[in-house]
């Protein structure tokens, strides 16, 4: 399962995140990097608002981060994203705690995973990292 995050819509959710940092879109990617890792998942996440000059799709390894241009919201690149996929999307799983986004991305057959209980899965493979970090023998 891979998945397809409303990156602007689950930062508030994440502690220690907050919309109102500058780095607030690095701090999300580099998350997402150490949940990749641990869980060996492929991410999309897709960050709207994107100023003139910055709109584009970057790499940084399994996070493929999508910075959309303004005046697209980033539910619209999401949505566009599934239908691509067309009857590849029951293989994804969309991150949003937007109802409407929800509602049409379970029509497309994707599976949805809201942004609060996604956090808890982010939560948890920082510990797991953490954890297997701790135990690891020292060379």
């Amino acid at each position: 399962m891979s998945y397809l995050i409303d990156g602007h819509n689950l930062i508030p959710k994440i502690t220690g995140l907050s919309l109102q940092q500058i780095d607030d879109e690095t701090r999300l990617i580099e998350l997402l990097q150490v949940f990749c890792r641990v869980r060996r998942k492929k991410v999309e996440v897709y960050f709207d608002q994107a100023p003139p000059g910055r709109a584009g799709t970057r790499s940084f390894g399994m996070v493929i981060a999508h910075f959309v241009r303004q005046g697209i919201p980033a539910d619209e690149a999401i949505l566009e994203r599934l239908n691509r996929l067309q009857q590849t999307a029951r293989n994804w799983s969309v991150v949003t705690s937007d109802r409407h986004i929800q509602v049409q991305a379970r029509s497309m057959s994707a599976q949805v995973i809201s942004s609060e209980d996604f956090a808890i899965q982010l939560s948890e493979s920082l510990q797991q990292l953490t954890e297997k970090t701790k135990n690891s023998p020292i060379i």
